[in-house]
C-alpha cells in the first residue's frame, strides 16, 4: 500500500510518481480554471499566458498543488468533450512542471481520456468530481497511470450532479459511497486516495453545514481529506452576498475544518488560506 498513516497523530503521505508527499501539515490546492464559463472566474485564465501567470502567483503565495480544470461544473454549465478538454489543456501541464518542478499538479476531469493525456504531460494527481461514475473507463485508467486519485461524493451523472437528493444522514450516505468506491479502486490496485465530500454538489445548505460539523467522521479518518468550499453557494446565499464577498466567512470555516482533520484545502484565495493554515498550526 502506497499510502501511510500514523494512527496517533493522523498524518498521511502520498506517492506521487515515486516521491512521498507528506500531509503532516495541511496543503493548499490553488484552483486554475482554463474555462470560459466558470462561475466566478470564467474566461480570466483560459488563455495560456494568463493561466501560466496565475499559477505562478498562486505558487508564490503558498499553493503546493495547482488544480487545473478544463471543464466547468457549476449548475448552468454545459458538458464539453474530452477532446475539448485536451484542447484547453494544451501543454500547460508540461510547461508548469518544467518551470515549477516541486509544485504538484492535479487535473480536474471526469474523462479517462483526459487522465491519460494529463498523465503523459506529467500531472501528479487525478481530481475526479464524478467518483468514477461519468466514464466507465475512469477507475481502470487511474490504476494504469498509477497516480493518486481524489474521490469525490456526487450524484451518478453529469446532468444530475446538482440535483438535491434527500439524505436521512448525509455523513453515513457519504461514507457508504466512499466505502463502495474505495473497495472497487483497491481491487484494481489503487491505494493512494484522497476523499472529497463534494461541497456544492447536490446537497442542501443544512447537509453541507452538517458535513462541516462532522468532517472528522468522513472516511472514518482512514484517508486524507480534501475540502473545497471556496466560493460555494451554501456560504454566500444565506448571507445575501456574492461569491467574491465571503473571504472572512470562508476562512472561519476553513479553520474549523482544519481542526476537524482537513489535509488539503482547494481554494481560489491562496494568500488568505495560507494565513489561516498558519493560524491553525500556531493553535495546534
Amino acid at each position: 500500500m502506497n499510502i501511510e498513516k500514523n494512527v496517533h497523530n493522523q498524518t498521511y503521505s502520498l506517492n506521487c510518481r515515486g516521491k512521498l508527499i507528506s500531509l503532516e501539515k495541511p496543503l493548499i490546492m490553488g484552483i486554475l480554471n482554463l474555462t470560459p464559463d466558470s462561475f466566478s472566474d470564467g474566461g480570466l485564465f483560459n488563455q495560456e499566458k494568463y493561466a501560466y501567470s496565475h499559477a505562478e502567483r498562486m505558487i508564490k503565495e503558498g499553493a503546493s498543488i495547482i488544480d487545473i480544470g478544463p471543464q466547468s461544473t457549476h449548475p448552468r454549465s454545459q458538458q464539453v468533450s474530452a477532446k475539448e478538454e485536451r484542447k484547453r489543456l494544451g501543454h500547460i501541464i508540461s510547461q508548469l512542471k518544467k518551470e515549477f518542478p516541486e509544485t504538484l499538479l492535479s487535473v480536474d476531469t471526469f474523462y479517462a481520456e483526459t487522465v491519460q493525456y494529463a498523465a503523459e504531460e506529467g500531472v501528479d494527481i487525478i481530481n475526479d468530481i464524478s467518483g468514477g461514475q461519468f466514464d466507465p473507463e475512469m477507475f481502470a485508467t487511474v490504476a494504469r497511470v498509477g497516480l493518486p486519485y481524489i474521490l469525490m461524493h456526487v450524484n451518478p451523472s453529469f446532468s444530475q450532479m446538482h440535483d438535491t437528493l434527500k439524505h436521512s444522514d448525509i455523513i453515513s450516505d457519504i461514507n457508504y459511497f466512499f466505502t463502495q468506491k474505495i473497495e472497487a479502486l483497491n481491487q484494481l490496485g489503487v491505494h493512494d486516495l484522497i476523499l472529497d465530500p463534494g461541497f456544492g454538489f447536490g446537497k442542501t445548505i443544512e447537509d453541507q453545514l452538517k458535513i462541516v460539523q462532522d468532517a472528522d467522521l468522513l472516511g472514518f479518518r482512514r484517508w486524507p481529506l480534501l475540502i473545497g468550499i471556496s466560493r460555494k453557494s451554501f456560504i454566500y446565499k444565506p448571507l445575501g452576498l456574492s461569491p467574491l464577498e465571503i473571504t472572512t466567512q470562508t476562512q472561519a470555516l476553513h479553520l474549523n475544518l482544519l481542526k476537524k482533520g482537513a489535509n488539503i484545502l482547494r481554494v481560489h484565495e491562496v494568500n488568505e488560506t495560507r494565513k489561516t493554515i498558519e493560524k491553525f498550526l500556531q493553535l495546534s
